[in-house]
């Protein structure tokens, strides 16, 4: 047995994609029973002896580098480091991450090949290094002017290659270049480690002073859709306005059925509208209404052919990018009221508590009751407003919480996180920030939506169909060790391979918190992506075997392919495959492109309130604390900041590593994870979109706990148990489930 054991754990630290490894994650990745634990040590230190690995810093390493070459897509961080999504999983299952001078000069969406030094020890899982990029992602890239010298030398800053790397431009005739241009450039020598990129100015997008360029430059940058082509077009006006008498030939006519839609303040593209009714047995029967995108846009069409390349709908604030023209998105598609609709309805038999019976699917046509506003549905559930959907409402908030509890039992992981709404006006400029509070009524329309995908995937799969299926594989044994020893510094106890139940108990407990939110973004940065493919793994974050995407067939591609699927409209999928790697490849290009303008109008409304008020003081936490200084999140604005050790007062700090936190020497101050501070603005960089501040304050220092007990009562989470609160939760839904 010890020698049969000897050879395999040998193979696997020789492996591919083996990385360091403490003891009890070697002994999880290889599901070691606990009755052959004492072996499995003794065949580490024969291995250990034998040179295979070696003993660092708690983890065992392969003490040869191996040089197996990886082929992946490369993400780009504008700090210049990066991560690599491997084309093959099985090779390694996890991003790899590239450090800053490992790059070798590759560009966000680059193809490329890398190899993974397993010597390399990495909070960010395992490392590696580009030795080759296979394919360049791009021939243009964005940027904005930097520096122009008086010899007439130009130099841009590109978001895309970070700020390490300069960039020349070669100016075209006409007007000269300015500091803080934003420009469109083609790349005529992407350079290296030594050289410098030059680039060919290409267009002038504006000046990164007019905010009315924000969202137009984030359009040019991660090259997004913005124009439809003419077919198109034609093909959505052809519909008409309003929809004919032969549209509803063998459709179920629902137009008596009271249902309604609930969405923002501001949403034009109504994807789904709700009925619900309790018969005298206590049953449920839900209907969940979706847009019948399909019938409109039919496959091998313009539109299809535009909306298969724009993947989704891109959400900028005050503008929506969509992935159908406005003729459909907005009008004959959107579920507007009082107006007839074509419907995929969903109709789900419930018992009284809450488990699923029966559900049966059908083509169908609606005519909403009423559009409905998630403030107007909080009115009317707080008694502030009259409605005659009150009764309804109420009934969608008695099921909602029966689904809750039942997606809490079976491991659903929900984050309780709450998101800042960027308004801005007819110029782009920012007015200011609106909390978006997940309250009841978000949450009832996300448990149908749940449930309606959730159904569609088993319905599908029992048909033998083979779809497009929304996968979210399980956290790494790495990545939630991290996880649980960060969540130590804020005062929680985590084991150190914690339950969905846990970590749902942290995250309610967390909530109430100031580093509520650090914790809960920490923790999705340690997941891996949910993504589309064909091969079913399960949901890990919804704890479901099987789910997809099928409740915005508007704004999502892959919804849409799930529709035609239902009704055999959908031709045969060899392709299937390549158009999941798509649409999730397309979904992160837009999260990333949301982000980036959100973040400048977030700068642009700091800096308009530092004009009025230099010295205005912000609240922060600290969130992560080094050897050179720490982390903080501004608390009203969302926003990560960051201090160096010699910008903290007039002290000499040194470093606990063992505590994560910085003690003055002379004063005795404190910093640690989760210690409150306040800090002034300093100033704003909007070229490079990094902010520098003055650091007021901070709270008094509190007696640190033992190192793995709890300073806070009630913050063991290792045998806690989620039950479903029925009061308003002040967050919102995770994103992109």
């Amino acid at each position: 047995m010890f020698q049969n054991f000897l050879k395999t754990v040998e193979q696997f630290i020789g492996g591919k994609a083996f990385f360091p490894a403490t003891f009890s994650e070697l002994s999880q990745k290889l599901q070691i029973h606990p009755q052959h634990i004492e072996i499995f040590q003794e065949v580490l230190d024969a291995l250990v002896a034998k040179g295979v690995t070696q003993l660092s810093q708690g983890k065992y390493i392969a003490k040869k580098t191996h040089t197996d070459v990886i082929s992946g897509i490369i993400h780009m961080h504008p700090r210049g480091f990066g991560f690599v999504q491997p084309d093959d999983p099985s090779v390694c299952d996890q991003d790899i991450f590239i450090p800053r001078p490992h790059t070798q000069n590759a560009v966000d969406g680059d193809k490329v090949e890398v190899v993974i030094d397993t010597l390399a020890i990495s909070e960010k899982g395992p490392e590696g290094k580009v030795i080759a990029i296979v394919e360049r992602g791009r021939t243009h890239i964005a940027g904005i002017i930097r520096t122009v010298y008086p010899n007439g030398a130009v130099y841009a800053y590109v978001p895309l290659l970070g700020t390490s790397q300069q960039v020349v431009v070669q100016q075209a005739e006409g007007k000269p270049l300015q500091v803080g241009d934003r420009v469109i450039m083609e790349v005529v020598d992407w350079g290296d480690k030594k050289n410098e990129t030059t680039c060919r100015m290409s267009h002038y997008l504006g000046h990164i002073s007019d905010p009315a360029c924000d969202i137009p430059a984030a359009i040019e940058e991660y090259e997004l859709r913005a124009d439809f082509p003419s077919k198109a077009l034609t093909e959505a006006k052809d519909f008409g306005k309003v929809v004919s008498k032969k549209d509803l030939v063998d459709r179920e006519d629902l137009r008596d059925v009271e249902c309604f839609t609930i969405d923002p303040d501001t949403a034009k593209d109504f994807d789904d509208a709700l009925s619900l009714a309790k018969s005298e047995d206590g049953h449920f029967h839900l209907g969940v209404h979706i847009a019948d995108v399909s019938h409109y846009v039919q496959q091998g069409s313009a539109l299809d052919l535009e909306a298969s390349r724009r993947g989704n709908s891109t959400y900028f604030p005050g503008y929506c990018l969509p992935m159908l023209p406005h003729e459909l998105s907005s009008n004959l598609c959107s579920l507007r009221a009082n107006v007839n609709r074509l419907t995929v309805s969903v109709h789900i038999h419930f018992d009284p508590e809450g488990n699923m019976l029966d559900y049966r699917i059908s083509r169908s046509v609606i005519k909403s009751k009423k559009r409905m506003t998630y403030r107007e549905a909080k009115q009317i559930l707080d008694g502030q407003k009259k409605s005659p959907y009150e009764p309804t409402l109420q009934l969608m908030v008695e099921l909602c919480y029966k689904l809750k509890r039942k997606r809490y039992e079976r491991g659903s992981i929900e984050f309780a996180m709450p998101d800042l709404v960027v308004k801005v006006n007819e110029n782009g400029v920012p007015q200011g920030l609106d909390l978006v509070v997940y309250d009841i009524t978000h949450q009832l329309v996300e448990e149908f939506m749940l449930k309606a995908n959730e159904v569609i995937a088993l319905h599908l799969d029992q048909e033998g169909k083979n779809l497009p299926y929304r996968i979210h594989d399980v956290p790494s044994s790495e990545n939630m060790r991290d996880f649980s020893f960060l969540t130590s510094a804020f005062g929680f106890h985590l084991s150190e391979a914690p339950t969905p139940s846990e970590l749902q108990k942290l995250f309610d407990e967390a909530l109430e918190t100031p580093y509520g939110q650090y914790l809960a973004t920490s923790y999705i940065r340690r997941m891996r992506l949910a993504v589309y493919s064909p091969a079913n793994i399960g949901h890990y974050g919804l704890g479901l075997t099987h789910y997809c995407h099928f409740t915005s067939p508007i704004r999502r591609y892959v919804d849409l392919i799930i529709h035609r699927l239902l009704f055999g409209l959908e031709a045969d999928l060899p392709h299937l495959e390549m158009v999941a790697a798509q649409c999730s490849e397309q979904e992160r290009l837009s999260a990333k492109a949301e982000g980036s303008v959100v973040l400048l109008k977030k700068y642009r409304l700091l800096q308009e309130i530092k004009q009025q008020d230099p010295y205005k003081q912000y609240d922060a936490v600290i969130t992560r604390v080094k050897n050179f200084g720490f982390f903080f999140e501004v608390l009203d604005f969302m926003l990560e900041g960051f201090l160096h050790v010699s910008e903290i007062g007039n002290d000499y700090y040194l470093y606990d590593e063992p505590s994560l936190s910085l003690k003055g020497t002379r004063t005795g101050q404190g910093f640690t994870s989760g210690t409150k501070i306040s800090v002034i603005l300093k100033e704003i960089d909007f070229i490079t979109l990094e902010s520098k501040w003055h650091f007021v304050q901070a709270e008094p220092t509190e007696k640190k706990s033992p190192k793995g007990s709890s300073k806070r009562k009630g913050k063991n989470f290792t045998s806690a148990k989620k039950k479903p609160s029925k009061s308003p939760s002040k967050s919102r839904p995770r994103k992109r489930k």
